[in-house]
């Protein structure tokens, strides 16, 4: 399976160029929120997208009937299409499709928050009668998948995924099977979240999963490392186009890697806390290895999970090396979470990116923030700096609450 189009939309950067220069570079994009006055929480910083203008991919009057999310998820597909050398409105004729050929899966988190709580305000202060009766629409999370759909005309699966964290890597699971199964020739996958709001930053501040470093935002995300006291909360999408690559070549697409298989499993163990024994991470994992025919000494590379709180990293740790063993010690592992911060049910999308990114290039983007290492997480994390590195595989992890596990397999692409 071809990745030919990546469009993410992130604190670093809208668009791949910028998104992929800055992780190369190491640089932080976790500020103070300025969407709203966080002064009285305890963690006031998150990975926001400034002066992100909507009207750049989407009419007036179609803005005003979506959330911020649907926002994200439109700009993000038709940056991965642009990437992809498809013409806007003219992708299927470009590819000589029928629309029912064409695959839709987006997946996300929480959906449209934004619109939840102004709404309710709404409700409360002027009463029913003036809540928006786009409010359902603008708010439930498959509205991204449906809206993608209706403006480009995809007719074929048209899907939402709903899996926490691991949403965005669930939705590009499924879209590499339905193409791989013949159920479509194309699709557009990844994962969208906004969700940095007062009840949302309230909610993960009193569950304790936030940071408190506010006096240093771009150095509050520090996966692996021993004063971890948190993830940063971000907003954004990462969508890809997959498709085959008889169909890439034959239309001389760019090929930035190989989606070459996809694993899934559940933890069955707590709503929040990952299983200390890390069985759910080892066995999606090793799923994921299998459905791309691959073994354990062929991969080069792990993209972390590694949203730097106490619990995920040390489990994440004890995954890989349960599953490759001493070789373990010799992978590199790298978090660009401490970059971006965790976009949630966006983070798989945005994290298979920069893993095709580093597969392309052969480099493998840091882990910033990393001074003190935990004594339990004692893997070679990619420590400050990427690193010039030409590997043939990677995985990308996502994990998320409920126990939701996923993990793409991709390959370097090296031409038939």
């Amino acid at each position: 399976m071809a990745i030919t189009g990546m469009g993410p939309v992130t604190s670093l950067g809208v668009g791949l160029s910028p998104f992929w220069e800055a992780l190369k570079a190491g640089r932080s994009g976790i500020s103070r929120i300025t969407s709203f006055d966080p002064q009285n929480f305890p963690s006031r910083i998150a990975g926001e997208i400034k002066d992100f203008d909507p009207t750049d991919y989407l009419d007036r009057k179609t803005v005003q009937r979506m959330d911020r999310f649907s926002h994200f998820a439109v700009a993000a597909a038709r940056l991965a299409l642009r990437d992809a050398g498809l013409e806007e409105g003219k992708e299927l004729q470009t590819l000589n499709l029928e629309p029912h050929r064409a695959a839709v899966v987006v997946g996300s988190g929480i959906g449209g928050m934004n619109t939840m709580e102004s709404q309710f305000k709404v409700l409360m202060e002027r009463g029913w009668s003036r809540v928006d009766p786009f409010t359902i629409p603008m708010m439930i999370p498959n509205m991204a998948a449906g809206y993608l759909s209706i403006l480009l005309g995809f007719t074929g699966p048209n899907l939402c995924t709903v899996t926490a964290c691991a949403a965005g890597s669930h939705a590009i699971g499924i879209g590499y099977r339905l193409v791989s199964e013949g159920e479509a020739d194309i699709c557009l996958a990844g994962g969208v979240e906004a969700s940095i709001t007062p009840l949302a930053i309230a909610a993960f501040c009193s569950m304790r999963a936030l940071t408190t470093r506010n006096d240093h935002p771009t150095s509050a995300s520090r996966p692996f490392d021993a004063d971890r006291d948190g993830f940063v909360i971000a907003e954004g999408a990462g969508m890809l186009v997959l498709e085959s690559v008889e169909g890439a070549m034959n239309r001389g697409a760019k090929i930035y890697a190989e989606l070459a298989g996809f694993g899934m499993s559940s933890d069955a163990y707590h709503v929040t806390a990952p299983d200390p024994q890390s069985r759910g991470a080892v066995l999606c994992m090793g799923e994921a290895l299998r459905s791309a025919g691959l073994a354990p000494q062929d991969i080069g590379y792990v993209n972390a999970h590694g949203t730097s709180t106490p619990y995920n990293d040390r489990c994440e740790t004890l995954a890989i090396k349960k599953l490759f063993g001493e070789r373990a010690y010799s992978i590199p592992v790298s978090s660009t979470k401490s970059m971006t911060g965790h976009l949630l049910g966006a983070a798989g999308g945005v994290e298979a990116i920069a893993t095709a990114m580093a597969l392309y290039e052969g480099i493998l983007p840091p882990t910033i923030n990393l001074e003190k290492p935990d004594p339990e997480c004692d893997l070679d994390y990619v420590p400050g700096n990427a690193r010039q590195v030409k590997v043939g595989a990677a995985l990308s992890n996502s994990f998320g609450f409920g126990g939701h596990n996923a993990c793409l397999a991709m390959k370097a692409w090296e031409g038939i």
